[in-house]
Formats: C-alpha cells, structure tokens, sequence
C-alpha cells in the first residue's frame, strides 16, 4: 500500500524516478498508435508518458522539500475526491488551517502559488470556496523551503498539480454523495484519446447547509447555504513525437450566505429611520464568488534542450450584499454592497538545457498583466466630531477605481553535480512589479544535496524572495469619503502595501530507517522586511493586505512514515514562530492604541499557530479489498488579543477523521463502489477564531461531527 505522504522527501533528482514509473506504465498500458510520414507504428500512450517526464524535468525542485500525493493516496483520504482542496493539504507538515478555507504553510499568510501541468496561476479574489476541484489531480505535490530561482511571487509553497489525462486515467465515473447539514454532491468525470487527442473532463455540483463555518458551536448554522458548481477540461494534442499542445480549462462559481449568530442585539446605540434595535438571526448578507482560467500550453524537445511556453488568463469576481441594510448599519455603523474583479493574463516559458551529465541549465520568464475595478456603495450615519449620532437617515458613499499592473520575472540556475553524491543548484532570479507602487530585485538562489548513502540525504539551502503585495486585493480605498460617519476607520494614515524581502535558510535530513519507514527533519528561518499580512477588515469578506516593516519566522517540522505490507502509517509534527512588528502599510484599519504598541514591540500574527500536527493510518482487507482510513489534523490554535494585540493563542484542538471504502462487483455492477465518511469523529468543539486580533472581523468554529456517504460507478 502506498503511503499517503513522502514523509520529508527532499528532491534530488525529479528525473529518474518518474521517468522509470512513466516508461513502464507507458509500455504496459499502450492503446494506441499512429502512423508518421515513413509509415512506421508511434505508441502514442509512451509519447504522451515521455512528454510529461520531459515536462517534469524542466521544473524539478531540487533541494527543496516535497510531500506528495499520489492518485491512491488521495483516494484513500476519508473523503477522496470529495474531499476539499484545502483537506488534503492539511494533512502536509507545517500547513495550518484558518477559517474560510484558507491556509497557512509554515507560519506564513497566505503567500501560496498554484501551478497546474508546471504553469502558475494568478491568484484570484476568493477567500472561501475551492475553486479547484481535488479529483481533477493526479498527483498533488506541496513544495515548501529554500525554493529554486524557478520559483518566486508566492514562496511560503507550491501546490504543484499535475492533472489527470485521459492516457493515465482512461474511463470515467459518477458519483453521488451526501449527508449530514443537507449535502448534496453528485459528479462525474470522463477521460480517453481519440488519435493523438487526448482527453479529460469532470464536472461537480456542491450544495449544503454549512457553506462557511459557523459563527457558533451549534450543530447548525444560521443562514448558510451555499451552491457550488464546478467544471474542469483537459484537451492535448500531440503534434509530433517530440511536441504537444495543450488546453486547460477550469471554471467555479460560489453563492454563499453568510451565517450569522442568533440572540444578539446591536451595542453602537444607533438609530436607523427610527429604529434602534434587530434580530442578529436575520442579517442575511450574501456573498457570490466566480472563478476561472484558462491555459494553452506548448511543449517541445529538440535534442537535449526541452521547454514549455504557455499563455494563461484568469478572471475572478466578489460581489457582497447584505440582506437587510438597517441590520448592517445598527450592527456595524455601515452597511455596505461591494464588489472586486480581477483579470490577469500572461505568458510564461521555461526550458531545461543538458548541457553536460555533470550540467542541467534552466531558464524561464513571465510576464503578466492584471486589471482590478473596484466599487463600494455604502450607506452610513452622520456625526459629529465627537462620534455622536446627529440624524437617523443614512448617508450613501459610492468609492470606486480601477488599476492596471504588471509583473516580470526572470530566473537561470546551474544544476551542477560536483562529485558523485553531491549535487548544487544555484542560479538567481530577476522580480519587478509595476502596480499601485514599482519595485524590483535581484534575488540570488543556492541549494546543496548530499547523499553520503542511499538511505541517508542532507540538504541546505538559502533563498532571497521578492513577494509583491497580492494586487487584485488591494483597493485605493479614499478614507476621507467616511469622515464625520459611523463609516470612518480608526485612522486616516493610508500608505499602500510593499513587496515583502526576505531571507530565507534552510537545513534538513531524511533517513530511511528500515524498508518502508522513513523519518525526516527540516529547521528553517526567515528575516523580513515588509512582511506581508492580510486581515478582514468589515463584513464583506474580503481580504485587505498590509505589512510589518519587520519580521521573523522561524520554525522546525518532524515527519515520519511507514508502509508495511497492506498497512500505512504517517505522521508529521511543526512547530513554528511568525512575529512581526511596526505596521507601516493600511494603517487607518487598526485602532491607534494597537498602532504604537507594534511601533516598538514584535507581536504575533494573527495566523501564527505554535503546534500544527497532522497524521494518518490507512489499511486494505486483502480479501474483500475493503480500505479504511483515518486522518488527524491538530493545533495549538491561532491568535486572538489579550493583553497585547493577538497576545494569546486560543485553546489547542484536534480533528478526527474516519473512511470505510467497500467495492462492490456483483456481475451487474462492476466498477461499482460506496463510501462512507465521518468527519470530527469525536466532535469535538473547537473555535478557529474568536472574532479578535488584528485584521480578524467574526467567530469561526470547526465542523460539528458530520456522516457522508456515496456511491461511484466507474466505466
């Protein structure tokens, strides 16, 4: 049985392994051929096998830390395919969970990069919903670290996902799935070649009660629907059997109420039109999320250079409203209907040069443009330059904007293998944005792996990173608009976000123990300047970025796995640091008391979380092939204020997750499989946030114990 997770693997060679999975896959499971000009039979399924190594080798990560996720280790997770995006990253070393689905590698906010079949997707505007769907990857692997040059933008981790294609994963499936807080999940995918076309598509319908968590530690939310469909398309073409094109396309869209608790009365003292009191249980705001991209990809091999050039493009929007505005403006002193678009596209294309055996160039650029149009209507109440309410009709405050940005990179690196056993990778990489400020750097990049045995493998690496503010988040909001309304923020200082600069070390070891287990430790330390934060900042639920002029993230993680026979073990333990200090950007969002403390103290961030955990054992009955899991995630738990700002973590937690799995082949249905999950096995009940800290707007607590089940027919 094949571990979930490669417990620490430190990539040292992307190339071999692969490829030897690849080739032999390709010679087993030939479908097809086509003739070339001279007549001679192609098995276009190695083609396409030998292309994705080729494409592999081009981006390989090493010196970097990789926990991957193959087809079976996903589909053995409580939930499989069903599963959310961000579930399965969990379950990685050092990644710790946040409200609205967000997550937080190694003690950083946010700062993540996606990259589907190698090509990096601009970030989108959604702060909950997965706009990706789990069961369109073949393998997902997180790469975390002192990050190669071919790496930058977002460098906390990649998510590389590597697609599933109708020559790996011929056939389809449908699924029907649901359960507790009114689950309905049905799905379905399809994949196959037709000639040197090869193809996949899967599309899924998501609606339940509990679209975002709950405010409160019930078993059911108040008002919070939620519709989630979703659609993803892989189509390439091999041209010749040293190129291909390629087509991706992905598309999402979320409706969300936003759950609300019931029993509270508004504190400001306002009056609205003569009103002065409402049912919290009756807010009803609403929240609309659209998500999608596009990629067309070529790849190409002349002799020893191979190289990818790719256009892509994504466009994401957020439209909040709020269901009752009176309610909005008693509760909050404003009420507010707000909307975000973002649209970026780009070209990006990276190559690899073998220049010798001892010698591995590789190059690459990007070049990316991005629009985002703002506006906001908000409804306020006047007063006076004592805070005092002077009339009870709402005033309306229309802000709106539009920026356009660019950004450029450029990276080279020397894959260089000194001796036997020793190999380095150092190269630099060339960042500058153009946005709503211009900055630019040199960021030089070196990695050092040594092997003294097959068993045994030593890593180092130092990395410079360049981190541009996440543009499509940032509005040029005009704070003198709300002056002398219930709308004005705590402050009028306004200076926007920078790029965060960083250095970054890192040092690590894996061992194989026995045949089947394996152990690994990786420390790291990070130095910033303008570290980069995000917070909620009002009740739309979008994200607002503002920086520390300093800080430190420092942190260690500890990763074990064992596979024996038809049994599966891992288990991953962090712990970590992330402190900042003097907020220098977005200013007039945070009150002028917590201002001055951070001016002369390092404080936590919101998101740092001390201890993270994650674990899993997994086991297959050899004679009726029936597999149950159970996953744990765990942690210290987040920031909230004390007598500091975010001065005091809340209380630890864990979650327990169980899955029984059970084909079913009885001469009918063949292919036929149900599942059965529960979620929070142990119910236990535990808050992510309390609503306090710094960019933290309303309480969140994890899922209440929850039965799914399913069936899937496969073709």
């Amino acid at each position: 049985m094949t571990n979930p997770i490669r417990a620490g693997t430190r990539c040292v060679s992307a190339i071999t392994p692969v490829a030897a999975v690849l080739l032999a896959a390709g010679a087993a499971t030939a479908q097809g051929t086509a003739p070339t000009g001279g007549g001679v039979a192609l098995d276009l399924d190695v083609i396409a096998k030998q292309l994705d190594i080729a494409r592999t080798e081009i981006q390989p990560s090493l010196g970097a830390t990789v926990y991957s996720f193959g087809r079976q280790a996903i589909e053995t997770q409580p939930q499989g395919d069903n599963q959310p995006f961000n579930q399965l990253i969990l379950q990685a070393p050092g990644v710790a969970q946040d409200s609205f689905g967000q997550l937080h590698v190694r003690g950083d906010h946010a700062n993540i990069q996606f990259r589907i079949n190698g090509v990096q997707l601009p970030e989108g505007i959604n702060v909950f919903g997965q706009s990706l769907q789990t069961r369109l990857a073949n393998s997902v692997a997180l790469i975390t670290g002192a990050l190669p040059a071919q790496y930058g933008l977002r460098t906390a981790g990649v998510i590389d996902i590597q697609t599933k294609t109708g020559t790996l994963n011929p056939g389809g499936s449908v699924t029907m799935y649901g359960g507790s807080q009114s689950t309905i999940y049905p799905s379905a995918e399809w994949g196959g070649r037709v000639g040197q076309i090869d193809y996949y598509a899967t599309g899924e319908y998501l609606q339940n009660a509990l679209g975002i968590e709950n405010p409160a530690p019930t078993f059911n939310a108040i008002h919070d629907n939620s519709q989630q469909p979703k659609g993803f398309a892989y189509v390439s073409g091999i041209i010749d059997p040293t190129s291909r094109l390629t087509a991706i396309f992905g598309a999402s869209r979320g409706q969300f109420q936003i759950p609300q608790i019931g029993g509270q009365s508004p504190t400001l003292g306002l009056t609205v039109n003569g009103v002065s009191d409402f049912a919290s249980a009756a807010l009803n705001e609403n929240q609309r999320q659209i998500n999608n991209f596009g990629i067309l990809a070529w790849q190409k091999r002349v002799g020893d250079f191979d190289f990818q050039v790719a256009g892509y493009s994504r466009y994401s929007d957020v439209y909040f409203s709020p269901g009752n505005p009176v309610g909005d403006l008693l509760f909050n002193g404003i009420a507010q209907t707000a909307y975000r678009q973002s649209w970026a596209s780009g070209v990006q294309g990276d190559g690899a040069w073998r220049v010798s055996p001892e010698h591995t160039v590789r190059s690459g650029f990007l070049v990316q443009r991005e629009r985002s149009p703002f506006s906001t209507t908000s409804n306020v109440l006047p007063v006076d330059e004592n805070g005092v309410q002077t009339s009870d009709e709402p005033l309306t405050v229309f802000d709106s904007g539009s920026k356009t940005g660019w950004l450029y990179s450029y990276y080279l690196q020397d894959e260089w293998k000194i001796i036997p056993g020793v190999t380095l990778n150092f190269g630099a990489r060339y960042d500058q944005f153009a946005q709503f400020v211009s900055e630019r750097q040199l960021s030089p990049r070196v990695n050092v792996v040594w092997q003294p045995t097959d068993t045994t493998t030593l890593t180092a690496g130092y990395s410079r990173y360049f981190v541009p503010p996440p543009f499509e988040l940032i509005a040029n909001t005009t704070v003198d608009l709300f002056a002398n309304t219930t709308g004005a923020p705590p402050g009028t200082q306004n200076n926007v976000a920078k790029a965060e600069r960083d250095h970054y070390f890192d040092v690590g070891a894996s061992q194989i123990i026995l045949p089947g287990l394996k152990a690994g430790i990786d420390a790291y330390y990070k130095i910033a300047s303008n570290l980069l934060d995000e917070g909620q900042f009002g009740a739309p639920i979008l994200l607002t970025p503002f920086n520390y002029q300093k800080g430190l993230l420092k942190g260690v993680e500890l990763t074990l796995s064992y596979d024996i026979d038809n049994w599966s073990f891992y288990g991953n333990f962090a712990a970590s640091q992330n402190l900042g200090k003097n907020i220098n950007s977005a200013q007039f969002n945070f009150a002028p008391e917590d201002l001055a403390y951070i001016a002369g103290h390092y404080v936590h961030t919101d998101h740092d979380q001390t201890y993270t955990s994650s674990a899993g054992i997994k086991y297959r009955h050899l004679t009726w092939n029936t597999r149950l899991a159970a996953d744990l995630i765990a942690g210290s738990g987040l920031r909230t204020d004390g007598t500091v700002p975010n001065g005091r973590s809340l209380p630890g937690y864990q979650q327990v997750n169980l899955s029984i799995v059970q084909p079913i082949d009885t001469g009918v249905f063949k292919g036929m499989e149900a599942r059965f999950d529960i979620i929070n096995l142990l119910d236990q009940v535990y808050q992510i946030r309390t609503g306090q800290g710094l960019g933290v707007f309303a309480s969140q607590f994890g899922p209440r114990r929850t039965f799914l089940a399913g069936l899937t027919q496969r073709f």
